[in-house]
């Protein structure tokens, strides 16, 4: 008889070392895979941290451009051969317990001509896997006042026929009684109301109060129906900050643009005409028509020693619209015609004299050779920018109107004239009150019977070359390169 246990012996330790050496092999296959998957989590977290670097290097330049908005060296200085992007610059990258843990790596696009966007591309990785890296690129740009589709430094009323199209701010107090399709501010929580906008004893009624013989109402009040869109007190938009833009237009003019000095003795100024080519013609204003009685600039009384409308005038040059775009005339000017390119024309004489302040006339249409972003007109006015009685019934301005100092308006004439239409395709921005409407009870007395404000949404990072702009850089887009 065999032993059957005694055979089997030698199987059991061949199938025994088989499990062993799957178990083995199971367990160094474990280790592998956790040795894979802790190496994974690594990678997997540098790639997280490698963001958070690249961010980081975003946010370093977004401070710093808050500090030195014109700076897009890294503070290395400018170079005037360098290619652009400029840069990369590398940085160390500290982490928040003080652990130098990775870089990053910056190349900043500068704003392009007549836009105030300027690109980051900032580049991350960790030191311990610095093959691994991410990439974003975000665009800041500073807002110009040309944002605003009307910007006025006092009280102002809209009644219950006008429409606001586009941002509207005063640094005064708003009877809002017309419609908004977009944010109303204003820098007061409350402010008197004069009787220029119905507010006596007999119409002071909630949310307004009569106190102390004055009637007190919030910052923005009024029938409009788009009072979520009011908000109020906001900070001041500070009109002192446009005389220190002024001066630096007229140096870069003198350098790069076209500059013109007073038209001398005798003369009145000049009349520019912009072509469909993309020239201006320059004349030099000999003579105007006698005074015509209107207001003056006080808007208290009469006078009849205002001038406004051309009786002769000689012809003096013609140009290209500047590179800079920047017309920089120390004097008076009339202005009309067709825009064809990106232009700021200024008229202003420096250093600021009260009783010297320039006037831009808009004697004539002036219209974009397009509407598409491509063509713009920014008309800078030191003191007013004053459509004449004389000026066309129906009137088309494509351009952002500044009134440093003054006013936009159509002034109130001692021998009325209504005419049709007025529109105007950008933006308004007046330190005094503005109208281009004079009314009563019975209805329009004099000046324009209908109004049309069109907001360019186009202007706000890419406004009038060298246009006075208002606050610091904003964040417009984000993306993973």
């Amino acid at each position: 008889m065999r032993n059957f246990f005694k055979n089997q012996s030698g199987t059991m330790l061949i199938a025994l070392i088989l499990i062993v050496a799957v178990f083995i092999a199971m367990a160094g296959g474990l280790a592998n895979l956790g040795v894979y998957r802790n190496r994974l989590y690594r990678m997997q977290n540098a790639e997280i941290q490698a963001m958070h670097i690249a961010e980081a290097g975003v946010n370093y330049y977004r401070w710093h451009l808050a500090h030195e908005q014109e700076d897009f060296f890294d503070g290395t200085g400018v170079d005037p051969d360098a290619i652009l992007p400029n840069g990369p610059y590398e940085h160390p990258y500290i982490s928040p317990s003080g652990e130098l843990t990775g870089n990053f790596s910056l190349e900043i696009t500068p704003p392009p001509e007549g836009s105030t966007i300027a690109t980051i591309k900032s580049t991350g990785w960790t030191d311990d896997y610095p093959n691994l890296k991410r990439t974003v690129e975000v665009r800041y740009g500073i807002p110009s006042l040309a944002h605003y589709s009307f910007l006025t430094n006092t009280d102002v009323w809209f009644g219950d026929s006008e429409t606001v199209s586009g941002e509207l701010h005063s640094n005064g107090g708003i009877r809002m009684d017309g419609s908004n399709d977009s944010l109303v501010s204003s820098a007061r929580s409350i402010y008197i109301c004069s009787s220029d906008h119905e507010c006596d004893i007999g119409n002071c009624s909630s949310p307004c109060s009569w106190i102390g013989g004055q009637c007190e109402c919030p910052g923005i009040w009024g029938s409009g129906i788009n009072s979520p869109l009011w908000s109020f007190p906001v900070p001041t938009v500070d009109f002192n900050v446009i005389t220190m833009d002024i001066a630096q237009i007229k140096a870069d003019a003198q350098s790069d643009g076209i500059y013109l000095a007073s038209s001398g003795g005798g003369k009145n100024g000049y009349h520019i005409i912009f072509q469909a080519d993309g020239t201006i013609d320059v004349y030099i204003v000999n003579d105007l028509d006698p005074a015509i009685k209107q207001y003056n600039d006080d808007w208290t009384d009469y006078v009849d020693t205002i001038q406004e409308k051309i009786t002769d005038e000689i012809y003096d040059n013609n140009y290209s619209i500047p590179v800079n775009g920047l017309i920089y005339i120390e004097d008076d000017i009339w202005v009309e015609g067709t825009v064809n390119g990106r232009a700021t024309l200024v008229a202003a004489a420096l250093p600021d004299n009260p009783n010297k302040r320039k006037t831009i006339h808009i004697n004539g249409n002036i219209n974009y050779l397009a509407r598409d972003g491509s063509h713009i007109l920014g008309l800078v006015g030191q003191k007013h920018i004053k459509v004449p009685r004389h000026a066309p019934t129906d009137l088309t301005i494509d351009a952002i109107l500044l009134a440093q100092n003054g006013r936009v308006f159509r002034n109130l004439y001692d021998s009325i004239l209504i005419k049709n239409s007025i529109t105007v395709y950008g933006g308004i921005i007046t330190n005094q009150i503005w109208t281009w409407t004079w009314v009563d009870a019975t209805g329009t007395i004099d000046g324009y019977n209908a109004t049309h404000s069109i907001y360019d949404s186009q202007t706000t990072f890419a406004p009038p070359p060298s246009f006075p702009t208002t606050g610091e850089y904003t964040f417009i887009s984000w993306e993973e390169k």
